[in-house]
Order: C-alpha cells, then structure tokens, then sequence
C-alpha cells in the first residue's frame, strides 16, 4: 500500500510539474512576439541603452489596421537635440529633429505605419553629438 501511495505521489508531483512547465512555455511563446499576446494586448516593447549613457525604447502596436510605434529617448539631460530616423523594412519611414523635455530628460517619437503582410522590421534610431541610440521590433 506504501508503494501505490508513492507511486501516486510522484505520479502527481510528475504532472504539477509538466503542467507548471508547459504554463510557462506557453507564457515564454507570447512574450515579445507579436499577435501571440493575450486580452487583446498586441504591443511588442523593447528597450536596451545607447552608446554613451542614455536609453531607448520601442514599442510597436496595431491600432486600426496600422502598426502605431513609438520610439523613445531618454537622456535624464533636458535641452538636448537629438536627430531621428524611423524605418520600416529597411525604408525610411519618417526622420525629424527631437529635443529632451525640461522635466524628464527624454523625448517621444509616436507614427502610424501601414501594416504590411507578413513580418514588419521597424527600427528607431538617434543620434546626439557621437551618442547613437537604435532599438528593432521585429513585428
């Protein structure tokens, strides 16, 4: 009876774990890719830091029928200009001139694209006195 009860036992600890394993693949699947996102939350978000101390980020969304992306610097400076260039599968999509807001340091860039069939590439990038920031959604 012991052993049926252990046998049980690691039987079901067997399956807590593959469930639990499987949960968490599922979420790994979702996370970053895009349309897999769950509750109707389709937006893709990376960040990463640029070549001399500041940080970008980009997120990349649908909003009726288009790709809504946003790119972001922030530098904790306010006052500086920064150029801008957003590109969409390799194209130059639009580009500008930013400058860093007095109360946060950082600046926002935010275009609606056409969401083209397949794989959508869009990278963010700026540049500030030598200081280059680039972030890519694949999307």
């Amino acid at each position: 009876m012991n052993s049926t009860i252990s046998s049980t036992t690691r039987l079901a600890r067997a399956l807590a774990v593959g469930v639990a394993i499987a949960g968490l693949s599922v979420g790994t699947v979702g996370v970053g890719t895009a349309g897999a996102a769950q509750d109707d939350d389709d937006r893709v978000i990376r960040t990463g830091s640029c070549s001399a101390g500041a940080d970008w980020k980009l997120k990349v969304k649908t909003d009726d029928g288009r790709l809504e992306v946003e790119g972001e610097i922030d530098s904790n400076v306010a006052g500086q200009r920064w150029r801008w260039t957003l590109r969409h599968n390799g194209s130059v999509s639009d580009r500008g001139v930013a400058t860093t807001t007095p109360r946060s340091g950082s600046f926002e860039v935010e275009r609606k694209v056409v969401d083209l069939a397949g794989t959508d590439t869009l990278a963010f990038r700026a540049v500030r006195d030598g200081q280059v920031c680039r972030g890519v959604v694949n999307y």
